[in-house]
Order: C-alpha cells, then sequence, then structure tokens
C-alpha cells in the first residue's frame, strides 16, 4: 500500500541519515521512479525532506523532524527488540510484519536507546526449538492464526496417537501455543489442545463463536502443563547414581535427587527418582550403564539385569 510504503521510506530516512533513490528503491522492492513519485508525496504533504544532488547526494529528513515513541527507557527498548523471534513470526505469516515494526520501532528511539537496542540485536540470539530438535511441517498455521484472530470455528482432519488415529473435529480456536519450537492450538469443545503439525486437512468455516470471557490462555497453558508432568511420572524408582549421573537423566531427576538422594558410604547417592513407565525408565537407565543401581521396583531391575545378561552373552566373543 503506498501509505505505508511512505511511512517506510519516511523511516528509513530517520533511521539510517541520507540514503539516495536507488536505495531507497531495493530496500522497498520498487522501481526508482516509484521513489520519486513517493518522495514528491512527502513534500507535498509537508514533510520536510530535501534531496542533494552530486557524488554522496539524495534524500535526507530535516534534523530535529521526528517521528518518535516516548516514554521508553533503555531497559523497554532492549525488551522490546528481544521479544522478536523472526522464525514463529514468519510461520505465522508475520515475517514482513515484525521487519516493519522493528523499524519503525528504532526509527522512534532517541540515538541512545537505539545504539543500545542495536548492540543488544547483535548480542542475542533467540532460538526457540531444542538443539536436537527437527523443525515441525506446520503448512496449516497461518489459517488456524487467521482463524484465532477472526474468532471462526474450523473443520480439521486430525492425526492423533491412539486408534482411530485420523479423526474429523471441529475447532474453535481459542489460541496458539508455540512451546519449544512446537505449536499447539487451543480449542474448544474443552477446551483441549491440539498440536497444529499434526492438522492433516483443513477447512475454514463461517461459524463465530465467542472466547468464555473468564478464559486465560497463559492460565490455561500452565495447567495443562501441570497436568502433563502429573500424568508422565506416574512411578518412581529406589536408585543408587554415580556423581553427575542424575543431571544426565534430566531436570526432574536431578531436582528428585537433590530432595531425596542421600549419601551412600561408596560416594553413590541413593535417592527415588520419578519415571514414565517401565518402559521409558528400562531404556534411560540403561543408558547410563553402571553409574546407575535400579534398587526397586523389583520388575525393573530384572527387566536390566536381563538385559545386561544378554548383552554380556552378545559381546562374549569379542
Amino acid at each position: 500500500m503506498k501509505s505505508s510504503r511512505l511511512l517506510s521510506i519516511l523511516l528509513l530516512l530517520q533511521t539510517n541519515g541520507r540514503m539516495t533513490a536507488q536505495r531507497l528503491a531495493e530496500e522497498l522492492e520498487v522501481s526508482v521512479r516509484t521513489v520519486y513519485r513517493d518522495v514528491e508525496a512527502l513534500q507535498a504533504a509537508g514533510v520536510p525532506l530535501y534531496a542533494d544532488a552530486g557524488h554522496g547526494g539524495g534524500y535526507e529528513v530535516l534534523a530535529g523532524y521526528r517521528t518518535r515513541l516516548t516514554g521508553l527507557n533503555t531497559g523497554e527498548a532492549e525488551a522490546l527488540f528481544l521479544a522478536g523471534l523472526p522464525g514463529p513470526a514468519a510461520a505465522l505469516g508475520l515475517g514482513p510484519a515484525l521487519a516493519a515494526a522493528q523499524l519503525k520501532l528504532r526509527a522512534a528511539l532517541p540515538p541512545e536507546l537505539r545504539a543500545d537496542a542495536d548492540r543488544l540485536r547483535r548480542r542475542f540470539h533467540l532460538e526457540a526449538p531444542g538443539w536436537y530438535a527437527q523443525d515441525d511441517e506446520v503448512p496449516f498455521l497461518p489459517r488456524v492464526a487467521e482463524a484465532v484472530w477472526r474468532g471462526r470455528a474450523l473443520r480439521v482432519r486430525y492425526r492423533r496417537w491412539k486408534t482411530p488415529t485420523d479423526v474429523d473435529r471441529r475447532l474453535e480456536p481459542y489460541g496458539l501455543v508455540l512451546k519449544a519450537g512446537r505449536w499447539y492450538v487451543v480449542a474448544a469443545p474443552g477446551p483441549r489442545t491440539f498440536r497444529v503439525d499434526q492438522i492433516l486437512e483443513l477447512t475454514e468455516t463461517d461459524e463465530e463463536f465467542t472466547i468464555p470471557e473468564d478464559f486465560c490462555l497463559a492460565s490455561h497453558w500452565r495447567a495443562h502443563e501441570a497436568d502433563f508432568h502429573a500424568r508422565l511420572h506416574r512411578g518412581e524408582a529406589l536408585v543408587l547414581l554415580a556423581p553427575g549421573a542424575a543431571a544426565r537423566l534430566g531436570t526432574a531427576a536431578a531436582r528428585a535427587a537433590g530432595a531425596t538422594g542421600t549419601a551412600e558410604p561408596d560416594g553413590r547417592t541413593r535417592a527415588v527418582l520419578p519415571i514414565e513407565s517401565l518402559d521409558h525408565a528400562h531404556a534411560a537407565f540403561l543408558a547410563l550403564g553402571t553409574d546407575v543401581e535400579v534398587l526397586a521396583p523389583p520388575e525393573l531391575r530384572a527387566r536390566l539385569a536381563a538385559t545386561a545378561r544378554a548383552l554380556a552373552e552378545r559381546y562374549a566373543d569379542g
């Protein structure tokens, strides 16, 4: 839109100082002729914008003319720049909007705050997914986000973990959550939580819905996480751990070892650790080798002993 482009020209000049028509055209992805027309429109509107001809020339805004945000201190300006995650914004279809917003914010800051914000952006990079996580393909994310914004119901074909795996659902999307690089939509009825990358088909509808006044997305998500962790660790194991072994099992195990651990004469720690299931605990403890000894439950100890014997037999000829 022309009005947006005119504002972008003004903000670019406020941010960068003198710029040639060619450089402005490259930044805005328009022709130089379009830049000329836009500059004339700004001048006609009373913006004190002038041009210097010759080598080193270009367009410039009269010193002292600024559109600025007021009331921001250094910490607030830095926080606003640090809050912008380009990956999630691009996934939502808001990449250009984020870039434009940061440009407007930077142009509006006084020079001293702009320097602080630029330094922070050069020295900090936020990456949401874990190190070994693969980026999920989320083709329907922009359309889900649009439905959330417009308050429109969706009809989806969704893949879940239990049979039947592929089911049809009508969703009233209340909000989106990005957790560890994965997108979730919280939707009625329920509300319940659905992984956006597991939506196989999606149809928008014109059916409107109303989010209950007492619904808070952040509070709902905190309750969902608490319930998830409560269901995740349904059992316990009594173990002997070598120094440093608990940390290799994850945060929950390390916390439990710190809370319940008692020192043994041989330097190991006796502790009660939460476990998700016998299968999960078997795999996790097996990875620690001799740095863990399971004392209880007896069925888990027996499974680990059987695996150890099978491994010893397999490698006996080596």
